[in-house]
């Protein structure tokens, strides 16, 4: 059928043209079709009579996949790119919502009807946050601090959360793999992958299912990655999540790690839980596969690179309470003048000595004038006439004992290395709470 298709428009063009190529999809070739790309040239006679032809076909289906495959990654290179920006500078905003409506119900009775108007600003906002971190992880832009990890020991301990998440009616099943490798990445996004993908494969099941969580060592030589689109050479540790749910097409499974890309009702998803386990995944320099059709479940497939090393403690989150400030000075450099007053107010009502400058050259100035100590300089990372790592580099050299806080929308490579923190670096993310500055900075303090 294909030859005789091509035979006819081929010497049709032949005539017309002279040569003649093309390339067409066929469905029905193979089980998933093939991309075929034909060629035709004229021969002739001496007297420029067109004789016959030269024919060539050739599949490039493996050439087609990969080229679809870099499009998608640069379109999801720039979406990150967009999302990373737009979270920047919502965060500033958002910082400046939470914290006077946090100090301002501080100030008012808990039973009035004032504060519980505050607090559904409150909880708004803290939604709005969630919102801008999942974009920022998306963007590979979210602040980390990895640690090497026993991946069974991590998923073992967020069993009983997943399946409060999951429901009664779905049984989740874990099947740990032996000896597992180490990883090195921050807990808290193993655990916020596996929360976005048990929501999902819940989602997808109607009634009663099952859901199973499975880990194991992988190695990929160059051989089955050359056969294997998406595939990276080396040893990786493999956490897969699969489910008994509806399945996808694959039309949906081109775009499921798309920011705000959902197949469910309005107001039943964001569309931000896939994108956010995809940032997570390539932040640690991981590959994920997605497995499915439609009426036979779902497989995702997460690749984490092997880290050669001893498996660390995780530290619990203290519950003291926060050491008040004893009149430490503080020096806060920030250009956004709002967030310069929320910071005064929130760290002179904690007890500290607070000066503040507009810039990194009012910050300079106000040193080279200022005759007491000065404890600490807490600054934004990006701003204009220099960024916060150069200002902390060049009044450390003034003041050697000067700690250090850097707080940022998204990290920079000032500070981190695909978002990763550099040793020893204190950081505060925006939007941050009171609770969260004063924690910051006692510990910079204590340091």
């Amino acid at each position: 059928m294909i030859d005789r298709y091509y035979r006819r428009k081929q010497y049709k063009s032949i005539l017309v043209e002279g040569a003649y190529e093309s390339e067409q999809f066929f469905p029905n070739l193979g089980e998933k079709g093939k991309w075929l790309f034909f060629t035709a040239a004229p021969l002739g006679d001496a007297n420029e009579n067109i004789t016959g032809a030269i024919e060539t076909l050739q599949d490039i289906t493996d050439r087609k996949e990969t080229e679809a495959q870099l499009r998608q990654a640069q379109k999801m290179e720039s979406v990150g790119r967009l999302a990373g920006g737009v979270a920047h500078d919502y965060n500033n905003m958002l910082s400046v919502i939470l914290g006077f409506t946090d100090m301002a119900m501080e100030e008012l009775d808990p039973t009035g009807k004032v504060y519980a108007k505050l607090k559904e600003v409150l909880t708004a906002a803290r939604r709005a946050t969630d919102i801008t971190r999942q974009l920022l992880t998306f963007a590979r832009k979210q602040t980390i601090s990895p640690i090497m990890l026993d991946l069974n020991k991590n998923v073992e301990t967020t069993l009983k959360m997943l399946r409060r998440l999951i429901g009664e009616d779905i049984d989740l099943a874990w099947v740990p793999g032996d000896s597992l490798w180490h990883v090195k990445m921050d807990p808290s996004q193993v655990d916020q992958a596996l929360a976005n993908l048990c929501i999902n494969a819940r989602d997808a099941i109607e009634g009663v299912g099952k859901v199973i969580l499975e880990t194991g060592n992988r190695t990929f030589d160059t051989a089955y990655c050359a056969d294997h689109v998406g595939f990276i050479p080396g040893e990786f540790v493999l956490l897969s999540i699969s489910d008994t749910g509806c399945g996808m097409s694959k039309d949906i499974q081109d775009k499921i790690f798309e920011p705000f890309f959902t197949t469910k009702e309005v107001d039943k998803g964001t569309g931000l839980g896939l994108a956010t386990v995809y940032g997570i995944v390539r932040q640690n320099n991981g590959f994920i596969n997605v497995y499915s059709e439609p009426g036979n479940g779902t497989i995702f497939k997460i690749y984490l690179p092997r880290y050669e090393g001893k498996a660390a403690k995780i530290q619990k989150e203290s519950t003291k309470e926060i050491p008040p400030g004893r009149g430490e000075t503080i020096l806060v450099v920030e250009d956004d003048s709002l967030i310069l007053e929320l910071v005064r107010n929130i760290l002179e009502k904690a007890g500290y000595t607070v000066l503040i400058a507009g810039t990194p050259k009012e910050a300079i100035s106000m040193i080279d004038n200022y005759t007491g100590k000065i404890h600490l300089l807490l600054t934004d990372v990006i701003m204009p006439e220099m960024n916060g790592g150069e200002l902390a580099r060049q009044l450390q050299s003034l003041y050697p004992d000067l700690n250090c806080v850097f707080m940022s929308g998204h990290t920079a490579d000032v500070i981190a290395h695909r978002g990763v923190l550099d040793e020893g670096v204190h950081f505060v993310q925006k939007p941050f709470s009171r609770i969260e500055l004063e924690k910051t900075i006692r510990k910079a303090l204590d340091d």
